[in-house]
């Protein structure tokens, strides 16, 4: 399943590092976007891994990006863990005006529809 969200770049925090069990070294970046939806706008993911770090290099605070990611659970200690881990950070495409007004989008009303009085549906 691919999950992808749209928002501004808000915030970029501090990088962690660190080493595994297994004497390997690791680096993780999080990040967070505004959605500029009502309730809950804020959504904060995690980069993982060097080559990873480098795809946040390429944007800045307030600039419109897409992110796709994975989300993962884990379980400890009877607690549930969530994880929104990005893999892809594109600029948005069709993004929001700045100013955040929605953008109108025209329906058309039933006296716009081609009408076809010949049609065979019962109704």
């Amino acid at each position: 399943m691919a999950l992808s969200i749209k928002g501004k770049l808000a915030q970029i925090l501090n990088l962690e590092s660190g080493t595994s069990k297994a004497g390997k070294e690791w680096k993780k970046q999080s990040f967070v976007i505004d959605t500029g939806d009502q309730y809950n706008p804020h959504v904060c993911f995690s980069l993982f891994g060097e080559d990873k770090l480098s795809m946040l290099s390429n944007f800045n605070i307030g600039q419109e990006i897409e992110v796709s990611f994975n989300l993962s659970s884990r379980e400890f200690n009877g607690k549930w863990y969530h994880n929104l881990d990005a893999w892809r950070i594109n600029a948005a495409e069709n993004a929001a005006p700045q100013n955040g007004s929605p953008v109108a989008v025209a329906t058309p009303s039933i006296e716009d529809m081609p009408s076809d009085e010949n049609d065979d549906l019962p109704f």
